[in-house]
């Protein structure tokens, strides 16, 4: 361990897990790695709060630890982005559990939270259930809108019973999804029922009725 940084002293794996992603911050910096690589205004951007100096310090310790690495993004090597590394990868399926742990835990959003709609993508890859064995090859197209009118479009492919999250729209949606990252939350986290959102305005779905079903059901949100 490095003389300076933060550790728990404990000769144990899990101890040794929390000196790196144990920090504040950190898994949230491997949340938004884990939709894309990032430059560093990109980071700074999305995660409101943290400030530059800790975000620098957060990068440092993810890339000393091989979790992150860095691209060089244009030719005269000034623009660089963040990316995971294979290891850091690897964090997926703990980042997932930890989102849809912590689903139920969330109430009536502040007026100051900051909900991102690009955040969904982590959120229905937490939220997706294996698809029935017999469910047809489709794509169900997410467009989450934020509190300043950008839209995040993305889409789930089924396909031979596997489904993939894939940022950008599909030329051929079974289900068009259209809401706001509210709503998004709300329903994700069983505060709020589709069906509701659907009639009061805050959600609107497009598309074959038997997608839509698939679609609730992989999400977990009708009975499987």
């Amino acid at each position: 361990m490095k003389e300076g940084r933060r550790h728990y002293g404990q000769y144990c794996g899990l101890a040794a897990a929390l000196d790196v992603i144990g920090e504040r911050w950190t898994l949230l910096i491997v949340r938004e790695l884990l939709v894309t690589p990032r430059r560093y205004n990109e980071l700074l951007a999305n995660l409101p709060g943290i400030g530059t100096n800790l975000l620098a310090v957060r990068l440092k310790l993810l890339s000393d630890t091989g979790v992150v690495e860095q691209l060089t993004s244009d030719p005269d090597g000034r623009a660089r982005r963040y990316r995971l590394t294979e290891r850091g990868q690897s964090l997926r399926p703990v980042v997932l559990d930890l989102a849809r742990w912590g689903m139920p835990l969330l109430a009536e959003p502040d007026p100051e939270d900051e909900v991102r709609p690009e955040w969904s993508l982590v959120a229905v890859e937490a939220m997706m259930r294996p698809p029935s064995v017999s469910a047809p090859d489709e794509c169900y197209q997410f467009e989450i809108s934020g509190k300043d009118g950008r839209i995040e479009v993305f889409h789930v492919a089924i396909k031979e019973g596997s489904a993939q999250v894939v940022a950008g729209p599909t030329p051929e949606p079974g289900l068009l999804a259209v809401t706001d990252a509210v709503t998004f939350v709300e329903i994700g986290a069983g505060r709020l029922d589709p069906l509701e959102a659907v009639v009061v305005g805050r959600l609107r779905l497009d598309g074959d009725p038997g997608a839509v079903l698939r679609c609730c059901r992989m999400l977990g949100l009708l009975p499987g």
